[in-house]
């Protein structure tokens, strides 16, 4: 659906996008993942042709993107992190001036005003203005606004910032939903239980490179550490530090008040080999946690930076 190759746009010395190829495929929910400054909304504004750039190639739905690209356009939504909305216009007039922009035939745009409402759970609201709703009300208004003329194409910049979990888990809730209805959707987000739980298939880029591709479980097996074990109310010295560390297959150790952290490479009886050191040992321990690596810990391994609201 989205094709980019060799993509570069400079801002004077700084070079936001180095030669940054990315695939879309139809039908994803496709997650963007970067540190600011990575050139992720660089990125986006390229595809929507709203930036000119040095050099390289998008498609779109399999012709080339351009300014003028009007009938491809027309099937593309956005919504974007800051929230565009009129305030002088009630929660229906708002959805039904975007929709206009797309669909001009009064009866159906009807209809699907009528949808989108019902969609976003604002029909107890429709006859209210913006500044009258929450946060998290106000989120949903800007997602309508972006999908009402049921775009193929939806894109979603940082969607869930400052709202409340009820709002967010239906926020979540409708873009799976949407995407089942058939919309392809890049999404990006500095929640990593978001990306985690919705995307398909997902692009870590920093410096404007695209760094890893695949989906959750693919970015995982990408990294070192295929195992976390944390275990409290441990108290230890520095010869049981020492000689933990040489246990096989251990990559590193932390210990601080008296918590034990530690991450293994991949292998069988990583716990086991741990638990029967600290029972010959005669250590008493607390809680146990063993876990998989997170999709925030391969963000930290593959960019070298935590992903920061």
């Amino acid at each position: 659906m989205i094709h980019i190759e060799n993509l570069v746009k400079r801002y004077g010395d700084l070079v936001a996008l180095d030669h940054l190829n990315l695939d879309v495929k139809e039908g994803e929910i496709f997650g963007l993942l970067g540190p600011n400054g990575s050139g992720k909304t660089t990125a986006i504004n390229c595809i929507l042709a709203l930036l000119k750039y040095d050099k390289g190639t998008i498609t779109v739905f399999g012709k080339p993107m351009k300014t003028t690209s009007y009938d491809i356009k027309k099937n593309i939504g956005i919504v974007m992190q800051e929230v565009a909305v009129f305030d002088q216009m009630t929660v229906r007039e708002n959805i039904d001036y975007f929709c206009g922009l797309y669909v001009t035939d009064k009866e159906k745009r009807r209809e699907l005003v009528d949808e989108a409402i019902d969609f976003v759970g604002l029909n107890d609201y429709e006859k209210k203005r913006p500044k009258k709703l929450s946060g998290g009300l106000l989120r949903r208004l800007n997602i309508a606004c972006g999908i009402v003329h049921k775009p193929k194409l939806i894109i979603l910049d940082e969607p869930t910032v400052a709202v409340d979990p009820q709002s967010r888990n239906r926020i979540l809730e409708g873009i799976v939903e949407l995407n089942k209805k058939g919309s392809t959707i890049i999404y990006t987000s500095h929640y990593m239980e978001e990306v985690e739980q919705i995307c398909t298939r997902i692009a870590i880029i920093d410096h404007g490179q695209v760094l890893a591709t695949g989906t959750t479980e693919e970015l995982k097996n990408m990294i070192k550490p295929k195992e976390k074990i944390t275990i409290q109310a441990i108290a230890l010295d520095e010869s049981n530090l020492a000689e933990i560390e040489r246990i096989p297959h251990t990559i590193d150790v932390e210990y601080e008040d008296q918590v034990l952290k530690l991450r293994f490479e991949s292998a069988e009886h990583n716990l086991i080999r741990l638990l029967n050191y600290l029972k010959d040992s005669n250590i008493a321990f607390g809680r146990v946690f063993s876990e998989r690596p997170t999709l925030n810990d391969v963000f930290l391994e593959i960019t070298g930076t935590e992903l920061r609201d």
